[in-house]
C-alpha cells in the first residue's frame, strides 16, 4: 500500500478563496480529481495530455455503478480514451484495489489530504490540468506503507466516519417511537449520544463486515480501549452541480486507543476501511503508537 500527502492551495484569506478551497467544497468533484491518479494502463497511452473530457471509464474509480462493465460489448462513452475491454471493473475494497482518503485541517486554515491506495498514485497525470488546486511550490507526497501488527498490539487512531443505521420494523426513533413505513429500509444519521456505540459495534468480534475480493467475511481484527474524542458533524455534497441543494451526511471525527486482537483481520480492515461513504472521505483509519503507562489495564 501507499500513503499520500496533499496541500492543498486555500490561501490565506478566506474571504477570497484560492480554488483549493472551492474545489473541496464540493466533494463529487474531490473524489473524481483522485481518481485520476489511478489511470487505467491505456489511459496515458492515448490521452498523455490529459485533453480530454474526464471519463470514468479510464480510472480506477471504487463506484461500482461508474466502473463495471458486465458485458463485452458495452459501448465506450463519446471522448473516451478507453475501450470497453479495458476499462476497470470494480471489486471490492481490499489490499489490493482501490483508494481511501481524509480531509484533514490544518493550523492557520490550511488543508491536507492524506490518501491510503493499493497502488502507487500518478499526481502528476492526476493534477496535469489543474496544478492550481495544489500549493504552489510542494509536490504531493507519496510514501510506501507496510504496516506489521502483532497481538496486543495498542495503537492511538484517528477515523472520519459516516455513522448511519437501516431502519427495520424493530427500529425506535431518539424518541422511542417506531418510524414511519417510508424510512424502511433507509439509512438514517445516528444520533450524537450513539456515536460511540456506532464505533464500538464496529469492533466487535461478530460484526458483519464487508466481504473481501474472495467473498470471504473476517472480524474487524481490534477492540477499542477507549475513546477520547468524538466530533460530531454533517458533510454536505452536492453531486448536481448547480441544481438543486444537495445533502447532507452524517459525519464523527473519532480519536482513541485500540488493541489489535488479530493482526491479519486488522490488516483487512485497514485496508477497507470503516462504515460506508467512502468516496466522500470517509472511513480512512489513521494510525500511530500509544504510549501506554506501565500498569495500565
Amino acid at each position: 500500500m501507499y500513503l499520500s500527502y496533499l496541500l492543498i492551495n486555500v490561501g490565506e484569506d478566506p474571504d477570497r478563496p484560492r480554488p483549493g478551497r472551492l474545489w473541496l467544497r464540493n466533494l463529487y468533484r474531490v473524489h473524481q480529481r483522485l481518481c485520476m491518479a489511478f489511470p487505467s494502463a491505456v489511459q496515458p497511452e492515448k490521452d498523455p495530455e490529459f485533453l480530454l473530457p474526464y471519463q470514468p471509464c479510464g480510472f480506477q474509480d471504487p463506484r461500482p455503478e461508474r466502473c463495471t462493465v458486465s458485458t463485452g460489448t458495452a459501448a465506450p462513452p463519446r471522448a473516451c480514451a478507453v475501450a470497453a475491454a479495458e476499462r476497470p471493473v470494480h471489486v471490492p475494497r481490499d489490499a489490493e484495489h482501490n483508494f481511501l482518503f481524509r480531509i484533514d485541517p490544518q493550523t492557520g486554515g490550511r488543508a491536507v489530504i492524506l490518501l491510503q491506495s493499493a497502488m502507487r498514485p500518478d499526481w502528476d497525470y492526476a493534477f496535469h490540468n489543474a496544478r492550481h488546486i495544489l500549493a504552489p511550490g510542494v509536490k504531493p507526497e507519496v510514501k510506501p506503507f507496510d504496516p506489521c501488527f502483532a497481538k496486543e498490539q495498542r495503537l492511538r487512531f484517528r477515523l472520519l466516519a459516516n455513522p448511519v443505521r437501516k431502519v427495520s420494523s424493530r427500529s425506535v426513533d431518539v424518541a422511542g417511537k417506531p418510524f414511519d413505513q417510508r424510512w424502511m429500509g433507509k439509512d438514517i444519521p445516528v444520533p450524537a449520544a450513539a456515536l460511540d456505540k456506532w464505533l464500538k459495534r464496529r469492533a466487535e468480534p461478530g460484526w458483519s463486515a464487508p466481504k473481501n475480493s474472495e467473498g470471504k467475511q473476517s472480524p474487524p481484527g481490534f477492540r477499542l480501549v477507549g475513546i477520547d474524542d468524538i466530533q460530531p458533524g454533517y458533510v454536505y455534497v452536492n453531486d448536481k452541480r448547480d441544481q438543486g441543494s444537495g445533502r447532507r451526511l452524517r459525519s464523527a471525527r473519532y480519536e482513541g486507543v485500540l488493541e489489535v486482537t488479530d493482526p491479519a483481520n486488522f490488516r483487512n480492515t485497514l485496508a477497507r476501511g470503516i462504515g460506508p461513504g467512502k468516496a466522500f472521505g470517509f472511513g480512512l483509519l489513521s494510525l500511530a503508537p500509544a504510549q501506554i503507562p506501565a500498569g495500565a489495564p
